[in-house]
Formats: C-alpha cells, structure tokens, sequence
C-alpha cells in the first residue's frame, strides 16, 4: 500500500535558494520529486551567477527562471500566473532569515533548513512576519518523518510506556574530526564561522535535530539545561562535541550527547525513551526498527509496514511492504508530502490530510529550536542550569 492518497488538481511549484552545488540541495529535491506532490521550477542556485546559471542547468530548469539574487526571485516569481508556491532555503544559516523575509513579503510559503536563523532576535522578527502574512513556515527536522518514529510518537501519547520517567537523545558523526578554523576561508566550511553559522556549530547543526526528536516523540517541552561544549578534534573556536542534562516538562530528566568528532561514526542519531510501564528505543542507522521492551515481558522489535501493531499515523507514510526498505530518501519525500497537504490546503488546491496527520516541524520549533542553541551557548559560559524561557 501506497500512502494516504491526497486530491489535488496540480502538482505545487518548487523553488530552491541555495543548494545548487551541495548534496542537500539534491535530497531536498528527491525528496520533493518522491513525494509526486511537487515539480522544481525555479532557483537562485548559487549568488555567483555563472555558478547559477550552470546548477540550474544542470537541474533543467528554464533559463528565464535560473536566479542569482533571491529578492529578484521572489519579485519575479510573485509576479508570474504559474510562480513557485512555496521556496525550499538550503544556505548558510545568516541567510536563512533575509531569504525568508523577502519570500514572505511575496506572499510565498517557506520551507527552511535548520536552525532557524543565527539567533533569538531574528528569529522572533521571523515568527512576527509569518503570523502577519500568514504563509506556512516549515523547518526540515526530517528525522521526525520517518515512519517508526512516528510510530513511536503514537504509542508515547497512547500510554503504552506509561508515565515518561526519562528521555535520552545521543548524535554522534565524524566528518568534523579533522576540521580546524585554519580552514574557514571565502568558500570554505562555513559552519565553523560564528559570522555565517552562529554561535555554535555542532550544537546548532545537529545538537537541534536531537532536542526536536525527544520533544516530538515524548510530546513534552524542553524546560531547562546543564550544557558542556569541547573541542575534541581539530583545534576551532565553535564546539564539535556538547555534553547537557535536560529537564523536561515538570522535571521529566534526561541527557543530550552529541559530537561531529566521533571517531568511526556516520549517523548515530539515537533515542532512548523509559516511562512507568515500558521503554522504547530508535536509531536513525536502523531506521525501520523501533523495540519496545514492556516490564516482565520480551522485549518486541517493531518493524514498518502495514498492520502488525503499526498505528495509522505511522502506516498512512509507508511506501513499500516490509522486506523492501526504506530509509531516508523517503523521510524527506513524507515531509514535502506533509508540507504540499498544509501549501495546498491554504491555497485551496487540495484536500488536506485529517487532523492530527500533518506533523512537520513549524517556525514555532524552529524558536524553541533557537531557544536551546542560545540556553546552551550561557550555560557553557556561566557553568549553570539555565531555564528555557518565553518559547
């Protein structure tokens, strides 16, 4: 079985600001074109225009729809009969709240990598701008859109693990080992660059997704933390490595580990969750697999697919039967689907999911998201417990 079938009368049009020479920009585009909910139309690929001019070729887009300055796209775009309806943001992080600003005064949905912006002040104009014009504002927290972890999400809020007693989150990659601040240059890694990245690096990179997953899954709201940052490879002023406690809601305790210098990791993004009556455990490297082990009873590995004890919101984004796998590719395509269902439906062209089914990340994640970047930064400094507040 295929997922949920939407009606629309077209597939919506995609834009891209960034991306035209990296590997994200090329998943967020499988992912929209997997989902059969979107066509890539347009792009400012790239602000050097030669370099816009050959990525958008290489994406076949049409030459009078290749950009290499965003506020010319979003002008020109709004201004077409057939214009894109929504703008995918994969840049450097300092860019992310300008691009969203220009494409929300063009009346144009935003869908946005994470964090949010490079801090809490851009951020609150962000979520003032999209509450004025009303636009639908996603952030790509993708691992929400695996199918097991929303699996795991619905047995959370069924009870089936009881009272949430603790929640622990770990990710750990390597790819950062090796990398010092020698090698921050015009086009090298940005995100070692406070400037272009912000305040933090790991923390901010892939420290967000951790804190997104145990808040979606446990369905509680990070209140407080106890953050440590180090440099454990190559010598650089950010942190590639942060140890933190966390309380959840009314003191639920939990710990957040997470590191791009752990030496022979890929994608250890993991989650631990314990309550009164069960725990249940994920792993983004396993994706399809989620146990769950019961007090006094055998611990049951859970597998995607239809029936066998998989719940609706879970089986509505399964693509292949069990036995034929998926994994990230089709996360991504299950988040643009969710984001087309909530485009479309505000734009009157198709009928949305039920409610309760569209659950991507909103601007509203991407402020807490910011909230827990910024708590950790003071916590590091002042050697404390800091309360996250006002998100």
């Amino acid at each position: 079985m295929s997922p949920a079938p939407i009606i629309r009368a077209r597939r919506l049009r995609l834009g891209f600001v960034g991306g035209g020479g990296g590997l994200i920009g090329q998943t967020h585009a499988n992912g929209a074109r997997l989902s059969n909910a979107w066509d890539v139309v347009a792009g400012a690929l790239s602000s050097d225009p030669d370099r816009a001019q050959a990525s958008g070729r290489a994406w076949q887009l049409a030459d009078d729809r290749i950009y290499s300055d965003f506020r010319e796209m979003a002008r020109a775009e709004a201004a077409r009969p057939d214009g894109i309806d929504a703008v995918a943001i994969v840049t450097p992080n300092y860019l992310h709240a300008p691009v969203a600003h220009a494409f929300m005064d063009a009346g144009i949905d935003i869908i946005s990598d994470k964090p949010l912006t490079t801090n809490m002040a851009e951020a609150k104009a962000l979520l003032a701008k999209q509450q004025q014009s009303g636009v639908i504002f996603g952030l790509t927290h993708v691992y929400a859109c695996h199918v097991m972890v929303r699996q795991a999400r619905e047995m959370v809020a069924r009870g089936m693990i009881g009272d949430i007693r603790q929640i622990h989150v770990e990710y750990f990659q390597d790819w950062a080992l090796g990398l010092q601040d020698s090698a921050v240059a015009a086009d090298g890694p940005w995100r070692l660059d406070p400037l272009r990245g912000g305040e933090t690096f790991t923390v901010g990179d892939i420290g967000t997704h951790a804190e997104h997953l145990a808040r979606f899954v446990s369905g509680l709201p990070l209140t407080a933390l106890r953050a440590e940052f180090h440099v454990t490879g190559g010598p650089k002023r950010l942190e590639d490595t942060a140890f933190m406690m966390l309380r959840f809601g009314d003191n639920v305790p939990g710990t957040l580990l997470v590191s791009q210098a752990m030496a022979g990791s890929a994608c250890g993004l993991r989650l631990r969750m314990s309550g009164t009556l069960a725990s249940l455990e994920w792993c983004a490297e396993t994706p399809e697999i989620l146990q769950f082990r019961p007090i006094d009873a055998p611990m049951q590995v859970l597998t995607r697919g239809h029936g066998a004890g998989i719940f609706s919101p879970a089986a509505q984004l399964v693509r292949m039967p069990r036995g034929h796998p998926e994994a990230l590719t089709d996360a991504w395509a299950n988040l643009y689907l969710e984001l087309a269902t909530a485009i479309a439906a505000r734009r009157g062209t198709v009928a949305p999911f039920g409610a309760g089914v569209v659950a991507f990340a909103t601007i509203e994640d991407g402020l807490r998201g910011m909230a827990f970047c910024q708590s950790a930064v003071l916590s590091h400094a002042n050697g404390l417990w800091v309360r996250i507040e006002g998100v």
